[in-house]
């Protein structure tokens, strides 16, 4: 399968929303607990800096999205966060790699200089591993930061790179 990294469109808001859900609803990554419907997501992803999604260029079909924007405000407002989704059929298969190349490149286009993940959750191996290999340095560990959709607590493990 070959993708092609490319902003979003408003025809993509639907797959886009699904995606982001399957995320939201898994409760084991994103602190959101509320899922998007079409009018949310439009606000939602139309108040990011930049969303970029994951499209198979053979069939079309959406399979992965980031969003991008300021971690924070005025004197820390170079540092951007991000936040990437892949559709479940589609994981294990580099596109978030893909996503977060493309995110971290954008970034830089837009001025940021840092890139700042606040919550990675200890147990997601596999994002702390491609965050790792792509030259993020983990922080250090906040105990019990994450409450996970089953209610028990784990470590969150924040990450930053110079762009």
């Amino acid at each position: 399968m070959e993708l092609l990294i490319r902003p979003y469109r408003a025809d993509d808001l639907a797959a886009m929303a699904a995606i982001w859900n399957q995320v939201v609803e898994d409760g084991v990554a994103f602190p959101q607990e509320e899922t998007l419907d079409l009018p949310a997501a439009r606000a939602f992803f139309g108040q990011q800096s930049h969303c970029g999604v994951a499209q198979d260029r053979e069939t079309g079909v959406i399979v992965g999205l980031y969003i991008l924007h300021p971690n924070n405000v005025g004197r820390c407002g170079h540092i951007a966060n991000a936040s990437y989704a892949v559709d479940r059929r589609m994981r294990g298969r580099h596109v978030g790699e893909l996503l977060v190349r493309d995110c971290l490149q954008k970034a830089k286009e837009l001025g940021f200089t840092i890139m700042q993940f606040n919550a990675v959750v200890a147990s997601n191996h596999t994002a702390r591993h491609l965050y790792e290999r792509l030259g993020f340095v983990p922080l250090g560990v906040i105990p019990g930061g994450f409450r996970m959709k089953d209610g028990h607590y784990e470590d969150i493990c924040p990450y930053y790179c110079v762009l």
